[in-house]
């Protein structure tokens, strides 16, 4: 499950993946610092996702981990150290300022160089966080969008060379008031950092919720969002010498998405990299051990499931390997109450320089047998099906608006005739604020649709290509992405 040596080198990814990125590694090798053959960076990563809905049942009183027993890292300039952690919402996140100081208090405590938060809905308790760990972390960022917010904040010790944000284009349905996520305005930030003279690119995002897998009518846009992400890691990491993503994507590791983000950037799960793991079985990230989970959820995953991640990939001329994960097993690492319903996990990287490699382009069989191929069919199937019942919603709301039109117009008939006026006008006024209302619900279908289909006609031009250069054979792939990539190192020249 795991490979034996958890190393993530910066050499070509399968084709046609690699026929697509390959270029630009090897034009970002020749213009690489250069270092020394023994120089090594390690990074300490963190991320977790504080949500806690539930009201907790019967906490658990059993201490956890005692601070030593969490790896320290020295504290230089050639140890990073990386939590990504949510908070949440106002009223509803149970324990939310008990569990927010707690926070504040091990982030202190274990001096972590860059820490990624989701689910900060609140700016006080980004304020209150900034203030609490500003001796520790002298920069921060909160990354704001639609109405409630992003959920997204960073504090890190070094300095932030720049940050931008993406919001994602389709996010749930504003209809659905009792899920939230409509209103949350998700997205994914970018954060750059110079480090002993590499540049990282740290990301955290937070994906739409699943809140039922047997009939799951987000599906499509957890999809499409899996793309935006993926194609917002390609455009801006072309100057990375590494890539790092962290956060909830709310996908299990075979869920079509997650093989999508994975095949398309070719980032590397800690999990399954890792030399060393110790935590919850199988890397679970919600546990039924945890007092703050609706066990309801889990009811199809008796041992939880794993939807928090880290990933990770280094370019060539240097090495990532993951020497050792942690997650905490429904506790919190020093206090023993959980901090979350989410697990925390600990990831220890390690970056080294890595000589060029030069690796015969290894032979493939048909185009049906590229994984990558094979997920891009998958996903713009999925996206079909959604633009189809988008569209379907939007002609239903169409009908309505029609019927709803008519009956205004019956209506007004009435009142000049000088029927029941009373009775008309009551009727008339509920009619009109139908109408509206179905009127917003077609608008918004109709964008949902354009969005879904944006998708898929980026999808498939990808697809296109990759099966052209999968035709072609192995001497001709990284010729047909050549002038893409080196489009890109003209612009940023």
């Amino acid at each position: 499950m795991r490979t034996a040596t958890g190393r993530s080198c910066g050499q070509p990814a399968p084709i046609p993946a690699a026929a697509v990125t390959g270029t630009a590694e090897q034009s970002r090798a020749r213009s690489a610092p250069a270092m020394k053959p023994n120089f090594s960076l390690r990074l300490r990563v963190f991320n977790l996702n504080c949500w806690a809905w539930e009201e907790p049942a019967a906490p658990r009183l059993t201490p956890g981990p005692s601070s030593s027993d969490v790896r320290r890292v020295e504290n230089s300039s050639n140890h990073l150290l990386v939590p990504s952690v949510p908070r949440g919402i106002p009223y509803l996140s149970k324990h939310r300022a008990d569990r927010m100081k707690r926070l504040g208090d091990f982030l202190n405590v274990e001096s972590f160089d860059l820490a990624l938060l989701e689910e900060v809905w609140s700016e006080q308790d980004f304020q209150y966080l900034r203030q609490k760990l500003l001796p520790t972390y002298p920069a921060a960022h909160y990354f704001r969008s639609g109405i409630i917010g992003s959920g997204l904040c960073v504090f890190s010790k070094h300095p932030i060379q720049e940050f931008t944000q993406h919001v994602y284009t389709l996010n749930g349905y504003p209809y659905m008031v009792h899920h939230g996520d409509w209103f949350s305005g998700k997205a994914v930030g970018l954060l750059v950092f110079h480090l002993s003279g590499l540049v990282l690119n740290a990301y955290v995002t937070h994906l739409h919720a699943e809140y039922n897998r047997q009939k799951d009518i987000y599906l499509a846009h957890r999809v499409a969002q899996a793309w935006e992400l993926a194609h917002f890691i390609h455009h801006t990491s072309k100057k990375a010498d590494m890539v790092l993503l962290c956060g909830d994507l709310n996908l299990h590791p075979k869920d079509l998405g997650f093989r999508l983000l994975k095949e398309w950037t070719g980032l590397h799960d800690a999990y399954l990299e890792t030399q060393d793991f110790k935590g919850s079985e199988e890397g679970c990230t919600m546990v039924p051990e945890n007092c703050y989970v609706n066990q309801q959820e889990l009811e199809l995953f008796p041992c939880g499931i794993r939807i928090d991640y880290v990933l990770y990939k280094a370019v060539s001329g240097f090495c990532i390997s993951c020497k050792t994960l942690k997650t905490t097993t429904g506790h919190d690492p020093h206090s023993g109450t959980p901090l979350s319903d989410h697990e925390a996990l600990m990831a220890t990287l390690c970056v080294r320089h890595s000589p060029p490699q030069h690796n015969p382009s290894p032979t493939h069989g048909p185009v049906e047998r590229s994984p990558l191929i094979s997920v891009l069919r998958e996903a713009c199937t999925e996206l079909d099906l959604g633009v189809a019942q988008a569209r379907w919603w939007a002609t239903f709301a169409s009908y309505v608006i029609g019927l709803g039109l008519l009956f205004l117009a019956v209506l007004s008939a009435l009142v000049a005739e000088g029927g029941i006026r009373e009775i008309a006008i009551l009727l008339w006024t509920l009619s009109v604020g139908l109408v509206l209302g179905v009127g917003a619900v077609y608008l918004f279908h109709l964008q949902e649709a354009k969005g879904l289909c944006r998708a898929r006609a980026e999808l498939q031009h990808v697809l296109g290509r990759a099966r052209e250069a999968q035709n072609l054979g192995p001497e001709f792939k990284p010729a047909l992405f050549l002038e893409h990539q080196e489009g890109y190192r003209t612009e940023d020249q």
